[in-house]
């Protein structure tokens, strides 16, 4: 097979594409020298054009020469197998075991959240009025937070101590977070602190306030 000589990273817009952002910010924290290419959302050619690049087409995509890894949590996992930087996966192996069960909820889960508060990393909605269901999937977010800060997160102010690919899937609920400004218990509110101020999230910030200003 060959390998193309840089990862390709196929995004949408970094302003409202959570799926998006978690591999982004895995490769980015990693030390991965990567290509990207921003398919803008929300067009008539949206379609066509990912289609080009993933015959899933959705975003995000990994290129890997011939091969696409279409799917946001593999690709994660690549980034933590190829990570230059620092490690993605905690080292301890029932920690990583557990990094990958929250990996794996916040894939799959929380669609409650995902509906009633898009992400759109740029705007402020504090005061967005919140359902019950809603605060159903806050307060299991918060609680495994708190879980895995306890028993996992004393070496650094990540989930896991060190930043890894569960911060990377929580990103877009960090930036849902600091959009919409529920109230969140005081560990919850702690680690959002901590991972909105990570330069590879505030790199993706300024990546999104670029598109918006320039129309990208």
């Amino acid at each position: 097979m060959a390998v193309h000589e840089r990862p390709i990273l196929v995004i949408g817009d970094k302003n409202y594409s959570s799926w998006s952002m978690r591999p982004w910010l895995a490769l980015t924290a990693g030390g991965i020298d990567f290509e990207e290419v921003h398919v803008k959302l929300r067009t008539e050619a949206t379609k066509a054009t990912i289609l080009r690049h993933s015959p899933s087409g959705k975003v995000p995509a990994l290129k890997l020469g011939e091969v696409v890894i279409p799917e946001s949590l593999a690709i994660c996992e690549w980034a933590a197998e190829n990570a230059v930087a620092a490690p993605l996966l905690p080292a301890d192996p029932v920690a990583r075991a557990v990094c990958r069960a929250v990996s794996a909820e916040m894939h799959a889960g929380f669609a409650t959240l995902r509906q009633e508060c898009p992400m759109d990393v740029l705007a402020r909605h504090h005061g967005h009025p919140i359902s019950d269901a809603c605060r159903s999937d806050i307060s299991r977010i918060e609680g495994i937070w708190s879980h895995v800060r306890r028993d996992y997160g004393a070496d650094g102010p990540y989930l896991f101590g060190a930043w890894s690919i569960a911060d990377a899937m929580f990103g877009p609920v960090v930036s849902r977070f600091v959009t919409y400004g529920p109230h969140l218990v005081r560990e919850a509110a702690d680690y959002v602190a901590a991972a909105s101020h990570h330069p590879a999230y505030q790199a993706w910030v300024a990546g999104a306030r670029h598109q918006v200003a320039t129309g990208l």
